[in-house]
């Protein structure tokens, strides 16, 4: 059987044609391209190594005076290019391609031979995809008479190709079958209003194309898919009056019945309906025609009947579209119903039949969807995602919600391994996304169960969980859940560490919170005692009400001192100032003074000094007679020299010449050489001097010695001047010190007319430094 159906396409360049036909032999497609130019022109094929012709090229010795744009369809792909005022059209083939020359026109020569031709000015390239249609090809003998062939000379009358109803077919080389093709592409990618668009442009420039049937048929589709069902119905009548006979009918009078029933017009949907059931009851369309009469008796309230049409459609169709619409609307019939058991069973097939119906209505799909995770199939839901995902983009609105939803419905089922992939999807695309919250807790959710890993990694697993969802479920849980973890290994420093967020916890939900923080508390507590840690031992008697006895106090207040933490240190010692127990006493007001004292509370310190002073003034007991020295310090602070002199007494008479005092001396003789009292400045300085020999400590010189020279010169006791300014002479001093000290030195040797003596101590200060006012003043001496 063979059947022909032929597609013009042509287009004329300065004296070039370029026309394309399609046609089919034997039920399989092949296109054949006409080139035509009034000079004969080149054209030449490649083949490769098979012998498969890969390009063909034709060469023009002149360029067109419009742009040639590329043409394309199943078989060919003609693109142009220019170089050196020369055009070539260069033809590519997607199958197989034959190149002949067209040399004879047999409706003209009567007589035809076979011509190996390199130019011509037609040329035929044949495009098929396996077997060259019509022509059979031969291998002709090398040696030979290429006879020539004579047709008779009375020829038979020539009918070109004729319409349905016998008319003569003119066709036109225009740009009508292009645009067809492009209608039927745009139609095809959705593209709705760019379809009816070009329908319109093209009716309008071609009013008696070829495809005019075509060309309304795809403007009803259209309108359909645009749900303007008015402009379906006008279509719809034009087109069943004039073309009654097309095969597309049975398509159209399912549209059209659909578009009345969804203007609410049923007796006329009632009319097509029953056209189509009846005349067309073998179409697939009539099936179609099923769902269409079912989805308006739903409107209408008679779901039940409504259900008939839909199973119907699904038991007698073969076309799997029609199998999944129809599913479709069994499984919304059904959830509807609350029989989402059933439901479910319907959408199973469409996912293992035809997964990407999905994609039809996105809106309906995903509400679809939702139902579906509302009614707890989750495995339903995260499929329908699943669909909608690998059928578009990252780009699209919904893509990161339906990654997000898919892991978790995922993570509420048993696919545990899918759900962490998906998740784990979305964490990677969405690093900071919308649903980042939400897809971490799916995710975190899965890792209660992990009970086999060690103590760190459970751990910080917690950890991850705790910090990112706070006073939620999963982050309560993972608290509770480390809180034992770590009370279990004895780690109580580390339960007490988030006391707050086990607390906060439901005790409905977690009964055992308390005793776990209470029994933690006790633990650090017996820890910190044996290591004398007795800030954080008060620090647990205070946050978890557990006192502790008076015997730790000792403890803690060495602590607060050592931590320079003063007020606890006060604290400590304030309680316990009003003991009974005299020593107890005794010992916490010296403790409170040093607290005081350290703090520059100096008028507290007076107070309570005097206090200890009369509890210990008639005591064997020297550990709290250091109360005197820091009297002593308190006074100098609040200088107070008559104070400073009353205790400095009692500390000579306690402690003697102790080098701990060696700066009050020096203080007493800075106030006795203030008050030009030079016995004072000699006592204390003699004090000073005696625990610097003892000590073999010479810190205070030459101040001391300086100091004690001139209160002796002042008393005239020029023997005991002379003996303590001499005594520098072992110690070492700075070139302006040395020169002082031999100035001084001359001055008491001349007092006691040791003259050759004073003269060598001079001569030795001049020495020490020259150019020092020391220097000067006995060079001056030296003179007299």
């Amino acid at each position: 059987m063979k059947q022909i159906l032929f597609l013009l396409l042509c287009f004329n360049l300065f004296a070039l044609e370029v026309s394309i036909q399609g046609a089919k032999e034997n039920f399989q497609n092949y296109s054949i391209l006409h080139i035509r130019n009034t000079d004969t022109f080149l054209c030449q094929d490649m083949k490769d190594d098979f012998d498969k012709t890969t390009q063909i090229a034709c060469v023009f010795s002149k360029e067109p005076s419009a742009k040639f744009n590329t043409l394309q369809n199943d078989f060919f792909e003609i693109t142009s290019q220019s170089k050196n005022k020369t055009f070539f059209l260069i033809i590519k083939p997607f199958y197989k391609m034959k190149l002949i020359p067209i040399i004879f026109d047999l409706q003209k020569d009567d007589t035809v031979f076979d011509a190996e031709a390199s130019l011509s000015q037609h040329w035929m390239i044949i495009g098929y995809k396996e077997e060259l249609p019509f022509i059979k090809h031969e291998t002709s003998q090398e040696v030979g008479v290429n006879f020539p062939f004579t047709l008779a000379k009375d020829k038979l009358p020539y009918v070109g190709a004729l319409d349905l109803k016998g008319n003569p077919i003119h066709i036109q080389k225009v740009q009508d079958v292009s645009d067809y093709i492009r209608i039927k592409n745009y139609y095809k990618d959705n593209k709705y209003a760019l379809c009816l668009e070009l329908i319109d442009e093209v009716m309008a420039e071609y009013p008696n194309s070829l495809f005019k049937s075509e060309l309304l048929f795809y403007k009803i589709r259209v309108f359909a898919k645009q749900k303007d069902y008015d402009n379906v119905i006008e279509s719809a009548k034009i087109y069943l009056r004039e073309y009654s006979s097309d095969e597309n009918v049975p398509e159209v009078l399912s549209l059209s019945a659909k578009a009345y029933s969804k203007i609410g017009l049923s007796t006329d949907a009632d009319y097509f309906f029953d056209r189509l059931f009846s005349e067309h009851k073998d179409s697939e369309y009539c099936k179609w025609g099923y769902i269409y009469m079912g989805e308006m008796l739903e409107e209408s309230g008679s779901a039940s009947k409504a259900l008939e049409f839909f199973e119907k459609a699904l038991q007698e169709t073969n076309d799997i579209d029609i199998a999944a619409y129809a599913a479709y609307k069994l499984a919304r019939y059904k959830i509807s119903y609350s029989n989402s058991k059933e439901a479910a069973k319907y959408i199973e097939k469409i996912l293992n039949a035809k997964p990407v119906f999905f994609m039809d209505d996105l809106k309906d799909s995903k509400e679809m969807m939702y139902l579906f995770a509302e009614e707890k199939h989750f495995v339903i839901a995260a499929d329908i995602a699943k669909v909608i995902l690998e059928n578009t983009t990252t780009s699209d609105d919904d893509y990161e919600v339906l990654l997000s939803k898919r892991g978790i419905w995922l993570s509420m089922s048993d696919k545990k391994e899918e759900a962490l992939k998906s998740l784990n999807e979305y964490i990677k695309l969405y690093k900071y996304g919308t649903y980042e919250d939400e897809v971490k807790v799916a995710k975190d959710s899965l890792f209660f169960d992990n009970t086999d890993a060690n103590l760190s990694t459970r751990l910080s697993e917690y950890d991850t969980l705790i910090e990112t969802y706070m006073n939620d479920t999963i982050g309560n849980r993972a608290i509770y859940e480390k809180a034992k973890l770590l009370y279990e290994n004895k780690m109580y420093s580390d339960v007490l560490g988030f006391k707050e967020s086990i607390l906060s916890l439901e005790s409905e939900v977690y009964p055992d919170t308390d005793a776990i923080i209470k029994e933690s508390a006790i633990g650090v507590m017996q820890r910190a005692l044996k290591e004398k840690e007795c800030q954080e031992v008060l620090n647990i008697s205070a946050d978890y009400n557990i006192t502790l006895s008076n015997e730790w106090d000792e403890g803690i207040y060495e602590c607060a001192m050592k931590g320079a933490d003063f007020l606890l240190a006060k604290r400590i010692a304030s309680e316990n100032l009003k003991s009974k127990d005299l020593q107890q006493r005794k010992k916490w007001l010296y403790r409170y003074i040093k607290v005081d004292f350290a703090t520059g509370n100096y008028s507290d310190i007076v107070e309570a000094s005097k206090e200890l002073i009369v509890l210990i003034q008639d005591s064997d007991d020297l550990e709290y007679r250091d109360v005197y020295r820091i009297l002593f310090d308190t006074y100098q602070r609040l200088e107070n020299p008559n104070k400073m002199l009353d205790a400095i007494v009692e500390i000579q008479r306690i402690y003697g010449a102790s080098y701990l005092d060696i700066e009050r001396y020096i203080a007493v003789m800075v106030i006795g050489n203030n008050l030009k009292d030079d016995n004072m400045v000699i006592k204390y300085a003699k004090e000073v001097d005696t625990i610097q020999k003892t000590s073999n400590s010479y810190t205070q010189s030459p101040f001391v010695e300086f100091t004690l020279y001139q209160a002796y010169i002042n008393k005239e006791n020029y023997k005991a001047a002379l003996e303590i300014i001499k005594s520098l002479d072992a110690r070492e001093l700075d070139a302006e010190k040395r020169a002082r000290q031999k100035y001084l030195l001359g001055t008491v040797l001349e007092k006691l007319w040791r003259d050759e003596e004073a003269d060598a101590a001079y001569q030795a200060a001049i020495e020490a430094k020259p150019d020092s006012a020391w220097a000067k003043l006995a060079k001056s001496a030296k003179d007299i």
